[in-house]
C-alpha cells in the first residue's frame, strides 16, 4: 500500500487536518519517532492502519531526552529518506515539526513518571523519562488520534507512556507492538548502523543472553542467579559494559525473582561507543 503522503510542519495545521479527518468520521491514529526509520517503524503504521482509517506518523528527534554525554548531535536525521518509506507504508501524513514549534520561546513545563520509570533506563539515563513523557504527552495533545502504537523493543518507554495516558486521562488507546529482529535475532534499531562490522557480529549476543535467562526461569531457577552469569557472557562476548539485566514484572516493572507471574527479562549494554537494548517476555508455564 502506498499513497500520496503529506508534510505538515506546524501545530495548527496537524490540527486542521484531523478535524477534517473527524468530519468524515474517519478513525486516526499515530506513530511518534525520531525517525532513521527502519522495518520495525514500519511494522507501527502496518499496526496503525489495522486499528485506524488515518495515520499520522511524527518525526522529530527531541532535544529533552538526551543526556549532555549522549548521541543528540550525531543522532541520524534523514527526513527525505523516511518521507519514502511512510509513503510506501501507507502513512497519510507526516508530522516534523521545528524544535521551536515544540519548545517555543519560554516553554516551562516538564511531565515526570514516577514507579515504572525508575531503575533500568531510568538509572542510567537521568531525565530521559521525563524528556519522552513531555515530548509525547505534547503530541498526543498535538493530533488527539484515538490510538497511539509504539514499539515494545523500548518496554519501559511503553511502561511510561501508558502510565501518563492513563495518569492524565488522555483520551487515546495506547497499542504495543512487537519487537521486529534481523534474521541473527539482533533488535532493528536505529542505532544499529553505529556499529562496526565487528561489533554487529557480536550484538546478537545481547539475545541469546536474555533467552538463556529465560530458560533458566522456565526451570525454575531465580533471576538472582541467572542475570549475573547472563552479564558475565555478554562481557565474553566483547560487550564493553552491562547497565543492567534484570526481570521485572511484565505489568508494573517491579522486580521479579520467579517465573510466578508473566515477567519481561530486560537489557542494557554498551558495544563500543553503542548502547543497546533490548527485551523478552516469558509466562508462567
Amino acid at each position: 500500500m502506498s499513497g500520496d503522503l503529506d508534510i505538515i510542519r506546524t501545530v495548527a495545521d496537524l490540527r486542521t487536518r484531523v478535524r477534517y479527518w473527524r468530519d468524515q468520521g474517519l478513525r486516526v491514529a499515530m506513530v511518534p519517532t525520531m525517525g532513521a526509520l527502519h522495518q520495525g517503524h514500519l511494522s507501527l503504521v502496518a499496526k496503525s492502519l489495522e486499528n485506524a482509517d488515518r495515520v499520522v506518523a511524527s518525526v522529530f528527534v527531541n532535544p529533552t531526552q538526551f543526556g549532555p554525554n549522549e548521541d543528540f548531535s550525531r543522532y541520524p536525521r534523514q527526513e527525505e529518506r523516511d518521507a519514502e518509506l511512510l509513503n510506501q507504508a501507507g502513512c497519510h501524513v507526516l508530522f516534523a515539526p521545528t524544535v521551536a514549534e515544540m519548545y517555543p520561546d519560554g516553554f516551562a513545563t516538564a511531565i515526570t513518571v514516577a514507579g515504572v520509570s525508575e531503575g533500568l533506563c531510568g538509572d542510567v539515563r537521568p531525565g530521559h523519562f521525563s524528556g519522552v513523557a513531555t515530548v509525547v504527552t505534547k503530541l498526543l495533545l498535538q493530533c488527539l488520534p484515538d490510538v497511539a502504537v509504539f514499539g515494545e523493543k523500548d518496554y519501559q518507554q511503553l511502561a511510561v507512556i501508558r502510565r501518563f495516558v492513563r495518569d492524565l486521562d488522555i483520551p487515546v488507546a495506547v497499542l504495543g507492538a512487537p519487537t521486529l529482529r534481523e534474521d541473527d535475532g539482533l533488535a532493528m534499531s536505529s542505532r544499529n548502523a553505529y556499529m562496526s562490522t565487528d561489533e554487529r557480529a557480536v550484538a546478537p549476543w545481547l539475545i541469546r543472553a536474555l533467552t538463556g535467562v529465560a530458560d533458566g526461569l522456565r526451570a525454575g531457577a531465580k533471576a538472582s542467579d541467572l542475570c549475573p552469569k547472563a552479564v558475565d557472557g555478554l562481557i565474553k562476548a566483547g560487550f564493553a559494559s552491562v547497565d543492567y539485566m534484570e526481570v521485572r514484572d511484565a505489568e508494573t516493572l517491579a522486580p521479579a525473582e520467579l517465573l510466578d507471574r508473566p515477567v519481561r527479562i530486560l537489557v542494557a549494554a554498551r558495544l563500543g561507543k553503542t548502547r543497546l537494548i533490548d527485551n523478552i517476555g516469558v509466562a508462567p508455564l
